[in-house]
């Protein structure tokens, strides 16, 4: 990719989808959790700690190469995006539950992305020392995250009509980006796509899976609701792909590092819209999607 829309756009046009997804907030959405707190935890377990564990473990059994080992962890790392409200709209899931797990997994994503980056790049790499999230940029993750989300809630806060004005250019605007940072980061190693696609096409496939999944089932096995449990599996299903895949070439300033996040996004809204079709499918017969 050109440096100019490495170091310019890809910032810009990401701060501009953060907006949105803080216009979609309130500080109300932070305080549900005390209404949900089991449906929030156990969320968040499985967001932070099981998929993280199961990108690690795929990177290892598939034997994934380092950057892209790195890559998978750094799509594990990063929260629900705000397409995962939609889904969970379109197949009967919690919205409120799942606007909250949008405002939690943001702001505590800003914290855990760095450090599971760092540790990542420190396991799977014999030269960290090229690759690295230091304090300084540690901090820019940070603020790539935090400083629109919170824009975005105080337009929301002291100009609502304006914010209704704005949702819907924002989620187009979204819409096409994913796609052009998707295909830009495809052609700027299209040389080895199709060794990448190899390498990784199932790796995120199967992770993909696992995230739908594990959001789903976990949260049933542990007695939460199916339209609570809905909303868990598309808020940790539907990964911010366009997050990851900005940092890899922005922070980390590597390509390859953004393939799986790339690849993924081909993946998962396919797969979310045959999850939720699944799950209308069978909610005639609560017993057989229960555990």
């Amino acid at each position: 990719m050109n440096s100019g829309i490495i170091t310019i756009l890809l910032p810009s046009a990401l701060a501009i989808i953060m907006v949105g997804l803080g216009l979609e907030l309130t500080p109300k959405d932070f305080a549900r959790v005390t209404k949900h707190p089991k449906a929030v935890l156990i969320a968040l377990f499985c967001q932070l700690v099981l998929l993280v564990g199961i990108a690690f473990i795929l990177s290892k059994v598939l034997a994934l190469s380092p950057l892209l080992a790195v890559g998978l962890m750094l799509l594990a790392a990063s929260p629900g995006g705000s397409t995962a409200n939609l889904f969970s709209y379109l197949f009967k899931g919690d919205l409120a539950l799942n606007i909250t797990l949008t405002a939690m997994n943001s702001v505590i994503a800003a914290i855990t992305l760095p450090l599971i980056v760092n540790f990542s790049i420190a396991h799977f790499m014999q030269d960290a020392q090229q690759i690295h999230l230091q304090f300084g940029k540690t901090v820019q993750v940070f603020a790539i995250i935090i400083i629109p989300v919170s824009i975005g809630m105080l337009i929301r806060h002291y100009s609502p009509l304006f914010t209704e004005k704005l949702n819907k250019p924002l989620r187009i605007f979204a819409v096409i980006f994913l796609i052009a940072i998707i295909i830009g980061a495809i052609a700027s190693e299209r040389q080895n796509i199709a060794e990448y696609l190899t390498q990784v096409g199932i790796a995120t496939a199967l992770f993909c899976m696992f995230s739908l999944c594990i959001g789903y089932f976990i949260p049933r096995l542990f007695g939460i609701n199916s339209t609570q449990a809905r909303a868990c599996a598309f808020e940790i299903g539907i990964h911010n792909s366009v997050l990851a895949m900005t940092i890899a070439l922005t922070v980390l300033a590597n390509s390859t590092i953004a393939m799986p996040a790339a690849v993924y996004s081909i993946f998962m809204y396919i797969f979310a819209t045959l999850f939720g079709m699944l799950l209308n499918k069978f909610a005639a017969h609560p017993a057989a999607i229960a555990t």
